[in-house]
């Protein structure tokens, strides 16, 4: 059994896998459907949202993605800012603390908090603190 550790996960809101239609219908899907995001009539917002806002919006946004995505690592800049940070603060708190582990996640898409908690978990850590990177709740 590995040592026992501490994790910090870094948590941030989310990014699609890729900039195409699919990949694009997928995050916005996951992201629209939580109900702490969208706080409305939750058949009302069934019929829009699978109606008209994941029929039209996932090539718009792709598009958008597309102009910004990051061709050198294959990721949005969202995930290349968050693994910086994750790596930095890793780099910094392993120096005296060498059983701290910091990873990073997304609330929605990938890399899951789920996987990366199992990860961590595996990895020794019988502490982990979350460390939620935007405003919501």
């Amino acid at each position: 059994m590995p040592p026992r550790r501490v994790g910090v996960l870094l948590v941030n809101l989310g990014t699609p896998d890729a900039t195409d239609y699919w990949s694009m219908r997928r995050y916005l899907k996951e992201f629209l459907s939580d109900r702490r995001v969208i706080e409305e009539n939750r058949l009302k917002w069934w019929l829009i949202l699978n109606g008209i806002i994941l029929t039209v919006r996932p090539g718009r946004k792709g598009r958008d993605y597309d102009k910004i995505w990051n061709r050198a690592r294959d990721e949005s800049p969202l995930m290349t800012i968050t693994r910086a940070q994750a790596e930095k603060l890793d780099a910094m708190l392993r120096a005296g603390h060498p059983s701290v582990l910091v990873d990073w996640a997304m609330r929605y898409g990938n890399p899951s908090m789920a996987s990366r908690l199992d990860l961590m978990r595996e990895a020794g850590c019988d502490r982990i603190l979350l460390v939620p990177l935007y405003p919501q709740y």
